[in-house]
């Protein structure tokens, strides 16, 4: 049996992993959000006090741990040496650390092989910033989803005080552009659209209507690759 994966990646805040969730959902796929798994180094890496410039400092952390993802009743929680830090790796901070430390080659490859096995067992749906690039570059179906730096930063400002996280949309906004020029200017992987991706802009979009236009793209693509 030939299992599909479908590669979604995208900038920071842009919505993928709330998108490529209920579309994996709907399509009865495993969902796999990889920046989950680059929070969690992240959020190791700050426990331990490193700082995350200190490329050495984070090399040494990878020895002594075990990133894993589990499914309970369909949703995805990552743990760390076995504790659940589903919650704990969604902070500014976290997501700081998370840019950081997916910038270290031995990082990225910390995580190739389990992200790249993942798709050999079943019908996966994976997003994150080199999925259709690095990690699943055969992927048959490819997206690249985005929205305007404002329309980020204003869902994500949102998110966040509804978390009761005390922030300002200056300085959301100001994360957002700060995020997206580490992304795209690493020197490993850096976040680009793959040449056979195809392009999905939500700025104007409702969730209902990002998830459904992500549903069509990987039917049509489906369809075509039969």
């Amino acid at each position: 049996m030939k299992f599909v994966s479908v590669a979604i990646d995208g900038p920071s805040g842009a919505g993928k992993s709330t998108v490529a969730r209920a579309a994996a959902a709907k399509l009865g796929y495993v969902y796999v959000d990889t920046g989950a798994m680059y929070r969690t180094i992240g959020l190791a890496v700050c426990r331990k006090g490193v700082a995350g410039e200190d490329t050495e400092g984070i090399k040494s952390v990878l020895p002594g741990l075990r990133v894993g993802i589990a499914y309970e009743n369909g949703a995805q929680h990552v743990l760390l040496n076995g504790e659940d830090v589903s919650s704990e790796i969604r902070t500014p901070e976290i997501a700081y650390y998370a840019s950081r430390v997916s910038a270290v080659p031995e990082v990225r490859e910390f995580l190739l092989s389990t992200q790249r096995d993942m798709a050999k067992n079943g019908n996966i749906l994976m997003d994150g910033r080199d999925i259709g690039t690095v990690i699943l570059p055969d992927a048959p179906v490819k997206i690249f989803l985005t929205a305007s730096s404002e329309s980020r930063a204003e869902r994500r400002y949102k998110e966040l005080i509804e978390k009761g996280q005390q922030v300002t949309m200056e300085s959301v906004l100001h994360d957002i552009n700060e995020r997206d020029r580490q992304d795209m200017n690493r020197a490993i992987a850096p976040l680009r659209q793959a040449e056979d991706a195809v392009l999905l802009d939500t700025s104007a979009l409702t969730l209902d209507e990002s998830i459904e236009a992500v549903l069509r793209i990987i039917r049509e693509k489906t369809e075509e690759n039969k």
